[in-house]
C-alpha cells in the first residue's frame, strides 16, 4: 500500500513539473522574460509628458508594470489575443492608433501578432538585454512588446509581438478616421495650405505660427519677424490612406527649399522652410529626403525642428484661396522625386 502511494505521488510531481518547464518555454518565445507581478490595491496613476505636461490616460498598476516598466503579461492570459473583430488597436497611454485588424494574424505564441504597424506609429530600439528588438509607442514612449523577424509567419515576414495589456480596442463600426498630425513651413501659409488641402487622405489643414517664442501671435506680430515665428500649416492626415512620406515629398515640390528665409516675393524668417516633426520617424524621413534632394544637386536650407505648440492664425487666413477663388502664385508644382 505505502509503495502504491509513493509511485503515484512520484508520477504527479513529474506531471507538476513537466507543466511548470511549458509554461517557462513559453515566456521565452514571446515577447520578454519579465513577470508580471500580482495585482495590488495601488491606486490609480497619471503619467505624464516629461516635455509639454501633457497628461496622459490613468494607468492601473499592472498597466504601468508593462507599459512604463517593461514588464510582460503572461502567455494566452490576454483579451485581445485571439480578438477577430474588425477595428484598431490604439496606445492604451496616449490613444494613438497603432494596428489595424488587417494586420493581425494567429502566431501560436500566446501574444496578440501583427505583421505591419501603421506608419510612423512605433519605434525599434534595442532591448534591454541587448539581443531583441522593443517596440514602443512613438508617441508617448509606452512599452508595446517587441518584434521579431523572418520567422515565415505571414508573407511579410514579421511578426509584432504585442501585450494586450498596452492597448485599447476600438471596433471598425465606431471607429473615427485614423489621425496623425504633420506640419511644414514653406513660405505663405495661403498656398502651402491650398495643395496639401487637395491631397486624399488629408483630413483638415489649417494655417498658423510656430517655431518662435511669442504666445498667442498674431499675423501683424509674426510679420515683424521678431516672434521667431514661421508660418506654417498643421496637417491631420490619415495614415492607412496617405503616409507622411508621401506629404513630405510634395512639401518639397510646391516649395523651393534652397531659398533662405524667403519664399518667392515673400522675404523675412517668418516665410523660411522648416519641417516640424512630431516624432522620430518623422525627423528620419525629413532628413532622408533632404539627404536625396542634396544627392540631386539642391542646395536645400530646410531645416528640420521638433515640433512645439502651434498657434492657429486668424481665420480669414484660413482656407484662403478657395474662399476667394485665386490660387497660389508662388508655391508651384514642380517634381523633384
Amino acid at each position: 500500500m505505502l509503495l502504491r502511494v509513493t509511485k503515484r505521488f512520484v508520477s504527479i510531481q513529474g506531471v507538476i513539473a513537466v507543466l511548470l518547464l511549458l509554461g517557462q518555454l513559453a515566456y521565452l518565445y514571446g515577447c520578454t522574460k519579465d513577470n508580471l507581478p500580482k495585482p495590488s490595491a495601488k491606486p490609480l496613476l497619471t503619467v505624464q509628458k516629461e516635455n509639454n505636461s501633457m497628461t496622459y490616460n490613468k494607468l492601473s498598476a499592472d498597466e504601468e508594470q508593462v507599459i512604463v516598466n517593461k514588464g510582460t503579461e503572461p502567455p494566452f492570459s490576454g483579451k485581445y489575443y485571439l480578438n477577430k473583430e474588425k477595428g484598431k488597436y490604439l496606445c492604451k497611454r496616449c490613444d494613438t492608433p497603432l494596428f489595424l485588424s488587417t494586420s493581425k494574424f494567429e502566431s501560436g505564441t500566446g501574444w496578440p501578432s501583427f505583421d505591419d504597424a501603421i506608419a510612423g506609429a512605433i519605434k525599434q530600439i534595442t532591448d534591454k538585454d541587448g539581443r531583441r528588438t522593443e517596440i514602443v509607442c512613438a508617441n508617448c514612449g509606452a512599452h508595446l512588446g517587441h518584434v521579431f523577424f523572418s520567422e515565415g509567419f505571414t508573407e511579410k515576414n514579421v511578426r509584432h509581438c504585442v501585450n494586450s495589456i498596452s492597448m485599447n480596442f476600438l471596433p471598425e463600426a465606431h471607429a473615427d478616421p485614423i489621425r496623425q498630425k504633420a506640419i511644414f513651413a514653406g513660405g505663405c501659409f495661403w498656398g502651402v495650405e491650398y495643395h496639401f488641402s487637395k491631397l486624399k487622405g488629408v483630413i483638415h489643414v489649417k494655417s498658423g505660427y510656430t517655431g518662435g517664442t511669442t504666445e498667442h501671435p498674431s499675423y501683424e506680430q509674426v510679420c515683424t519677424g521678431k516672434t521667431g515665428h514661421a508660418e506654417a500649416i498643421e496637417i491631420d492626415f490619415d495614415p492607412s490612406i496617405v503616409s507622411y512620406e508621401t506629404l513630405a515629398k510634395l512639401f518639397f515640390e510646391i516649395h523651393d527649399p534652397t531659398q533662405l528665409n524667403r519664399q518667392g516675393p515673400d522675404r523675412g524668417t517668418q516665410y523660411r522652410s522648416a519641417v516640424f516633426y512630431v516624432n522620430d520617424e518623422e525627423k528620419k524621413v525629413a532628413e532622408k529626403l533632404i539627404t536625396l534632394l542634396k544627392a540631386k544637386g539642391y542646395h536645400v536650407v530646410t531645416t528640420v525642428e521638433k515640433a512645439g505648440k502651434f498657434w492657429e492664425a486668424e481665420s480669414y487666413h484660413q482656407d484662403y484661396y478657395n474662399k476667394n477663388g485665386h490660387q497660389p502664385y508662388c508655391h508651384i508644382y514642380q517634381k523633384r522625386f
